[in-house]
């Protein structure tokens, strides 16, 4: 698929979730929503994906995870917090440059409306 699919059927299948639970549960919880949400969508995905950091030469596992990783092409991160803050977006943007992928979208489901709590970002 490509990155605008992906980005559509991600955020339909968020939505929907959102519908469904409401804001105010935890993030876990929203994420294990959001999987199964889209394993019912034959979106292929894979939850908790480690994030490699290259360090003068070395990998190493510093316990950093993508949320959702969908078709290794879009990063899902999920929040579930009052605010989105500047800490937030820069998570994201560094996780895409670690893992070169290029489209991630940073989801906050303790919203009232889930369009209000999504945003996209390109690198």
């Amino acid at each position: 698929m490509k990155h605008e699919e992906l980005t559509r059927d991600a955020i339909g299948c968020a939505i929907e979730v959102h519908n469904i639970l409401g804001p105010g549960l935890l993030e876990s919880t929203y994420e294990q929503c959001l999987a199964r949400e889209l394993s019912l969508n034959n979106i292929p995905f894979r939850l908790q994906v480690p994030i490699p950091i290259e360090y003068k030469g070395v990998n190493l596992d510093c316990g950093y995870r993508i949320d959702i990783l969908i078709e290794d092409k879009l990063i899902l991160e999920l929040k579930s917090i009052k605010k989105m803050l500047p800490i937030h977006e820069a998570q994201i943007l560094t996780y895409m440059k670690l893992c070169h992928i290029r489209v991630g979208l940073l989801i906050n489901f303790n919203v009232t409306m889930l369009k209000q709590g999504i945003k996209r970002f390109v690198l």
